[in-house]
């Protein structure tokens, strides 16, 4: 009789497990279809974060993750419209169906990472710090962060990694690295954390304006960068999974890579000796 009873809640168990399946292939192959039928793919991004997303001399949108997209939209054969907007309110957008992708990256053991899908990465990247020059800020080992003033947007694993090493959190809302450089200059901040190949990008361009630079060999969390979309858009991660492959073998999103990174190619992963900072339980 138990057995019988056992068998029964198995296939009762596999039948809601199947139907929850086709009910999720089916939420997603209606979502493509609506994206499909209006011919535009609707993207949050940042528009300040140079050279990933930002506004050219001209002030047209661009960067190597912008580009991507188009490049995306024109092999699944959509236009790509673009939303402005914080880090903040990207996975809000998202969730809501304001947007059918967030240009941000969820990393692995971040706490929304079981409410949304991630393409496959386009980039892959470690942590660092911008410190200024004269002095390294005081900063000469990850330990030395504690105490200090560090700057970034609200939300991100940077900002969590300051919070777990002590540091006294500055919060910024979507400025651009000049801002940025500036406040850290003038002592406002001490630190500033975040993507390796970015601040490196940022340095370079505000050398003869701002005295910062990358503390050398201080190093940390290495990851990978993608793209965030609904759990209801699984048909749309497929195909820009399928687009994605298709440019990594072709050689175009290396090629892209180069030409914003100034010939850095950071679709590959780089050995390095990283300090593991954990983050998990940190809000």
């Amino acid at each position: 009789m138990k057995k019988k009873i056992f068998t029964a809640l198995g296939l009762l168990m596999a039948a809601v497990f199947l139907a929850a399946c086709s009910q999720s292939s089916s939420s997603g192959q209606r979502n493509w279809d609506k994206i499909e039928k209006r011919g535009t793919l609707k993207v949050a991004t940042a528009g300040t974060l140079y050279p990933q997303s930002y506004h050219d001399d001209n002030n047209k949108l661009t960067g190597y993750d912008v580009e991507i997209l188009k490049e995306i939209g024109k092999r699944l054969g959509l236009k790509i419209q673009f939303t402005e907007m914080g880090v903040d309110g990207m996975l809000t957008a998202v969730k809501s169906g304001q947007v059918d992708i967030a240009n941000f990256s969820l990393e692995d053991g971040n706490k929304n990472i079981s409410k949304f899908l991630r393409t496959s990465p386009y980039k892959y990247s470690f942590t660092s710090m911008v410190v200024r020059s004269k002095d390294d800020s005081g900063i000469h080992s990850w330990s030395d962060i504690k105490g200090k003033k560090a700057a970034g947007a609200a939300s991100t694993n940077y900002m969590k990694i300051a919070k777990k090493l002590g540091a006294k959190l500055v919060v910024y809302d979507n400025v651009t690295n000049d801002v940025y450089m500036k406040d850290l200059v003038d002592g406002r901040t001490d630190v500033i954390i975040n993507d390796y190949y970015l601040q490196k990008m940022a340095v370079a361009a505000v050398k003869d304006k701002y005295p910062v630079k990358i503390n050398k060999g201080i190093y940390a969390n290495p990851y990978s960068t993608s793209f965030t979309l609904s759990l209801k858009n699984k048909v749309l991660q497929k195909k820009i999974n399928k687009a994605m492959k298709d440019m990594r073998k072709d050689g175009s999103l290396s090629k892209l890579s180069k030409k914003f990174f100034q010939g850095e190619d950071v679709t590959k992963k780089r050995q390095n000796n990283y300090k593991k900072i954990d983050i998990s339980k940190i809000d």
